[in-house]
């Protein structure tokens, strides 16, 4: 069974999705058979590469005075998930080079831990994802050479493919993350409750194996 989960480093929902899907798989009866695979998705993609504003002043500019009520409300969700949100010291950014190095990751198969690390380090350290040598740093920590990775984000490599997950996602109809699409059938939008994923993957699972059972030979 393979989950592939649309998702930006600067999203708190995709981060908080992120921790009800671990919850949901630790309950899950199969989740050894079970591949994660995180596609790239932009919330910002016109801010101006290289330049990181504050998260608190980007949304007040955005949503006016609820905004510091909103992020309040998400911030205390993240914590019932065990997670730590800083949004005082958060920064919007431009996400391109950090989905760049997240497929870099993948490829040396430590994509899950490329991701946890950036989204604890913006979330909870008000790390700048805009920054080279940030970027550099924090893809070392989860096991990607720090070589490679400047490599990486001294060019363009990658770059197809980030813009070809942001287009799939258009293409499956998702307007906003994260989006989790189970086995290419099944599509849930939003951080929905651990709950909703267990009985998500029970039922895909429970019907690809009537479907192996209908195909198999008599």
């Amino acid at each position: 069974m393979n989950i592939e989960i649309w998702s930006d480093v600067v999203c708190p929902w995709c981060y908080i999705g992120k921790r009800r899907l671990e919850h949901a798989l630790g309950e899950f009866e199969h989740a050894e058979e079970v591949t994660i695979a995180w596609r790239s998705f932009q919330l910002n993609p016109d801010t101006p590469p290289g330049t990181a504003v504050p998260t608190a002043a980007y949304l007040a500019q955005r949503f006016g005075p609820q905004a510091s009520q909103m992020t309040g409300r998400v911030a205390e969700l993240a914590r019932g998930e065990g997670l730590d949100f800083d949004f005082d010291a958060a920064l919007t950014v431009n996400t391109l080079d950090a989905h760049r190095l997240l497929h870099l990751a993948a490829d040396l198969g430590v994509g899950d831990a490329a991701k946890e690390r950036l989204l604890r380090a913006h979330f909870t350290e008000g790390a700048d994802l805009s920054d080279p040598r940030t970027l550099v740093r924090l893809a070392g920590e989860a096991g990607v050479g720090t070589g490679r990775a400047g490599e990486v984000l001294a060019g363009t490599e990658y770059a197809d493919a980030v813009r070809a997950d942001i287009e799939l996602a258009q293409a499956f109809g998702a307007t906003g993350v994260p989006f989790f699409v189970i086995d290419r059938k099944y599509g849930i939008s939003g951080a929905q409750p651990a709950e909703t994923f267990l009985q998500a993957l029970r039922t895909a699972y429970a019907d690809e194996a009537e479907d192996r059972g209908a195909a198999a030979p008599r």
